[in-house]
C-alpha cells in the first residue's frame, strides 16, 4: 500500500480557501453538492469573519478536503490507505466510502454547533514544540485545577504536541514550557477545547448521532485519531469519528501505521501543508507532498511511479 491520502484538522484554513480550491480544480459540483445540502452557498463561509467561528472552520475544511480528493477520483486514482487529523477524520471517510458526502456534512454541522455551545467563550487549544510526551505530562499535571482545567491533547509529533482546555491555563503551560527548554510554544486558532475530557458531553450527542447513520465497510483501509489503528467496519470508524472529539488524536502513531503498511507516499489534501512537514520529518525514506501546493499532473505522476 503505497499512496496515503491525509486530510488536515483544523489550523490549516485561510480566508478564501474554497475560493483557491474552486479556481484552481474546478470542482463547481463538490461546492454546489455543499450548498444543497446546507441551503446556503458554501462559499461564504471562507471569509475571515466567517472563518472565526469553528463550525464554519470545520465545514470549509471538510469540503475542501473532499473537493481535492475527488479531482484524484476523476483522474481515475485512489489512495491505498486514508486518515485525516480530527475534523479531517470525515473526509477520510467519505474517501473510503464509509459515509455519504451528505451523512458527513450534516454530522460536521451538528459536531461544530455542539462544539461552539458548549464552550463559548475562554476555552482553546495550544501547542509545544521540543518537549516530549512525559514532560508536558508533568506541567499540565502541576497547573491544571478544577476551575481551570487544562490537558495534554494531541500526539502531532513526538516532540509537538497539542495542549487543551481554558486559555488561562493553558498559556501558564505555554510559559513553563518555554522556560522548560521548549523551542516554540504558541496558541492556536482555535475556540473551543477539543480532544480532551471537557468535550465528553458533546461526544455522546455525537455518538448518538452517528448511530443512525448505516454506513458502509471502507473500501480502502481507514486509520483512525483514537488508538491509530486500522478499521476496516463501518461501526468501528463512527465509533473512532464520535469518540475523538473528547480524545487525542494519536496523529504520529497513525502515520507510522500508514508507513509500517507501505506508504512511501503521503499526499495531503487541501488546503494545508501542516501534516505533510510532519510526515516528511517523521518518514525521511517517504515523500509528503502538499496537493494545495502542487499540480494534479505532478501529483498524478508520481502516484503512478509508486504503483509500478
Amino acid at each position: 500500500m503505497s499512496v496515503a491520502f491525509l486530510f488536515p484538522g483544523q489550523g490549516a484554513q485561510y480566508a478564501g480557501m474554497l475560493h483557491d480550491i474552486k479556481n484552481k480544480w474546478g470542482l463547481v459540483t463538490t461546492f454546489e453538492e455543499a450548498s444543497e445540502v446546507l441551503n446556503e452557498d458554501v462559499l461564504s463561509l471562507d471569509s475571515s469573519e466567517k472563518l472565526k467561528y469553528n463550525k464554519n472552520v470545520q465545514i470549509c475544511l471538510f469540503i475542501a478536503g473532499v473537493a481535492a480528493a475527488r479531482a484524484f477520483r476523476k483522474e481515475g486514482y485512489l489512495p491505498d490507505v486514508v486518515g485525516g487529523h480530527s475534523i479531517g477524520a470525515f473526509g477520510a471517510a467519505v474517501t473510503s466510502e464509509v459515509l455519504s458526502f451528505k451523512e458527513a456534512l450534516l454530522f460536521i454541522e451538528k459536531r461544530g454547533g455542539l462544539m461552539e455551545n458548549a464552550y463559548p467563550g475562554g476555552y482553546g487549544m495550544g501547542v509545544v514544540l521540543g518537549l516530549r510526551e512525559h514532560q508536558l505530562f508533568s506541567l499540565v499535571h502541576e497547573i491544571s485545577t478544577d476551575a481551570t482545567p487544562v490537558y495534554v491533547a494531541n500526539l502531532n509529533a513526538p516532540d509537538q504536541i497539542t495542549i487543551s482546555g481554558t486559555v488561562k491555563a493553558i498559556k501558564k503551560v505555554l510559559e513553563a514550557a518555554s522556560k522548560k527548554g521548549a523551542r516554540k510554544t504558541k496558541m492556536l486558532h482555535v475556540t473551543v477545547p477539543s480532544h480532551c475530557p471537557l468535550m465528553e458531553g458533546v461526544s455522546s450527542e455525537l455518538r448518538k448521532i452517528i448511530t443512525e447513520v448505516k454506513g458502509k465497510d471502507p473500501v480502502v483501509p481507514f486509520i483512525g485519531n483514537c488508538k491509530a489503528r486500522k478499521l476496516w467496519k463501518a461501526a468501528d470508524v463512527k465509533e473512532d469519528l464520535a469518540a475523538s472529539v473528547a480524545l487525542p488524536v494519536r496523529w504520529h502513531d497513525a502515520t507510522e501505521v500508514m508507513y509500517e503498511m507501505g506508504t512511501r507516499l503521503y499526499i495531503e489534501m487541501a488546503p494545508g501543508r501542516v501534516l505533510t512537514d510532519l510526515a516528511a520529518k517523521s518518514f525521511p525514506e517517504a515523500r509528503a507532498i502538499s496537493a494545495a501546493e502542487s499540480t494534479i499532473k505532478s501529483m498524478l505522476i508520481l502516484m503512478e511511479k509508486e504503483k509500478i
